[in-house]
């Protein structure tokens, strides 16, 4: 069949939830038995979100195939329990180089080169990439920022073309926005809508599908007035109220006949019902714990928690999987003392060290570490935070007492943690990292082996520093034993701690691969030792 495409676009204000709407979408065409990839078109002008700050646009998205995305794709993968690639992200970085590019070459034969038809062009040569693969019954499209934003107009452009150039029954626009509700009169107001609807009129596209963002269940009597005023059926007016648990939202939407709409309007049968089974025992396990951990994680950019997305929704995942209510306690390493870290540790019953770049907090972590070890606390650490736990043992174990990080002191005379061969001649920051998956054999009778069951595995990176070989003795011979290794490069790729319940750090991401369905297996153990730790006592507790 031909491949048929979904708009989503959103009005009003930014952050509504329009990957998660897409994403919801996705798994409910998916459950109809159609094949559905998601992608998303961002409208800034980095190449990619790799070089971004946390704080300016939360966690960078690795895909199995090594590109940094958006953290959108992340809730692709873990709603459509299926792979991303790097053609599931575009951002306008992309699309101008790619066309700036192409006129120093002289592939435009000495056209002046414009916005239309030059760069929209190239916006719908990429939207239209994943199609040519013949792979995908739906492909559904996802446009960052919001109606009205200046740096989305070439975008909204290219959708007008393309709804066009498909026919009626080929592409739809489903329209996300907010519906206020004023409190003081208890009134829910629409005139924001009325007007973003208008908004996307004026650029030539009438939206087809509106869903709407409330704290309030609308009536059918604001059904109706949205409809009129923003020419949509009444049916085709979606409410996606509020809810504590993302993952309800697909069923939400469902109950109101949402991917029955886009599938009537693409012209697409209905025939097989979408089997929800397994997606709502996992609702209802997560909603009914029958105990709860609480689990520090230890982390730079704690204060925008968007910043390790993947690692939250990977603890909720592994604590559905054993019917626990997992209690993120978020503790900013930089506040982390000798004399305050008990407090801060108090009833701990796991202890997590989230990825990182830079020196700001590293001493905070290396203090959790210490902690983690010296009391028999569960620990895992991912990328810098395994990194952090060699840093922690070679200096208090192995009394190698300006053991350090070349990343961090790169005239260090230990790095236990140096900078990978290959990377020492790379000068570009962006996309030159080691990324995506990589094979890692695990060895037998470890921890890390019983725990995935098998000795060959695939797990994504995001690192230029790796464990330092020419100290892997003298950790192997003091009780901290490589127990992951790439088998190619020789790099370590796991760390395990003997004598202890439960001491693991791993160099990949297993995050990125943990969805609702197939929880990953590292979080899920992480999660079922931490439910047996019993809370020392700290008031007994100091260093030696």
């Amino acid at each position: 069949m031909e491949t048929k495409y979904v708009f989503v676009t959103g009005g009003v204000t930014s952050s509504l939830g329009k990957g998660i709407v897409s994403a919801s979408l996705g798994m409910l065409l998916k459950h109809r038995g159609y094949k559905i990839t998601i992608q998303k078109m961002d409208p800034y002008f980095n190449i990619d979100p790799g070089t971004l700050n946390p704080y300016e646009h939360g966690e960078c998205f690795v895909t199995s195939d090594g590109a940094e995305t958006d953290l959108d794709l992340g809730h692709y993968e873990r709603f459509l329990d299926q792979p991303t690639t790097k053609d599931n992200n575009v951002t306008s970085g992309m699309i101008y180089k790619t066309v700036i590019d192409n006129e120093r070459k002289g592939n435009y034969l000495g056209e002046t080169v414009q916005i239309i038809p030059h760069i929209t062009n190239e916006i719908k040569k990429r939207i239209k990439k994943l199609g040519k693969s013949n792979d995908y019954d739906i492909i559904i499209t996802e446009i960052g920022g919001t109606v009205g934003d200046i740096e989305i107009l070439p975008y909204i452009e290219t959708v007008r073309q393309l709804k066009w150039e498909l026919g009626e029954s080929n592409g739809l626009v489903i329209h996300l926005t907010l519906l206020p509700y004023i409190s003081v009169t208890g009134e829910i107001k629409t005139k924001p809508t009325q007007h973003s609807v208008r908004n996307l009129m004026e650029n030539g596209i009438q939206a087809d599908i509106l869903v709407c963002r409330t704290e309030k269940h609308i009536s059918k009597g604001i059904r109706n007035k949205l409809a009129l005023f923003c020419n949509v059926k009444p049916e085709n007016v979606i409410e996606s109220i509020n809810t504590k648990v993302i993952y309800d939202i697909p069923c939400l939407l469902h109950v109101q006949n949402f991917d029955k709409v886009v599938l009537n309007h693409l012209n697409l049968p209905t025939l097989i019902t979408p089997n929800l089974k397994k997606w709502k025992i996992f609702l209802k396990k997560h909603k009914n714990p029958k105990c709860k951990i609480k689990i520090a994680l230890v982390g730079k950019y704690v204060s925008l928690r968007d910043s390790y997305k993947s690692i939250t929704e990977a603890l909720i995942h592994a604590g559905t999987e054993n019917e626990t209510y997992v209690d993120i306690k978020w503790i900013y390493s930089g506040m982390i003392k000798e004399k305050n870290i008990k407090e801060y540790f108090e009833g701990i019953s796991g202890i997590l060290i989230a990825p990182g770049f830079g020196n700001r907090g590293i001493e905070g972590k290396i203090l959790a570490a210490r902690y983690a070890r010296e009391n028999k606390i569960p620990f895992l650490g991912i990328c810098l935070g395994m990194q952090i736990a060699v840093i922690e043992f070679a200096r208090n174990v192995l009394k190698i007492q300006k053991a350090e990080s070349s990343e961090t002191n790169p005239k260090t005379s230990h790095p236990v943690i140096s900078l990978m061969k290959e990377q020492k001649n790379i000068m570009q920051k962006g996309g030159t990292m080691r990324l995506g998956d990589w094979k890692c054999s695990l060895i037998a009778k470890s921890k890390i082996f019983s725990i995935y069951g098998k000795k060959e595995i695939f797990e994504r990176h995001r690192h230029r520093y790796e464990f330092n070989n020419a100290y892997l003795e003298s950790f192997s011979n003091a009780g901290m034993k490589a127990v992951g290794i790439n088998p190619e490069t020789g790099l370590v790729e796991a760390i395990e701690l003997d004598n202890h319940v439960f001491f693991l750090g791993v160099q990949y991401h297993p995050e990125y691969n943990s969805t609702v369905t197939h929880p990953h297996p590292l979080f899920t153990y992480f999660v079922q030792i931490s439910k047996n730790y019993k809370s020392f006592d700290s008031q007994n507790y100091h260093y030696v």
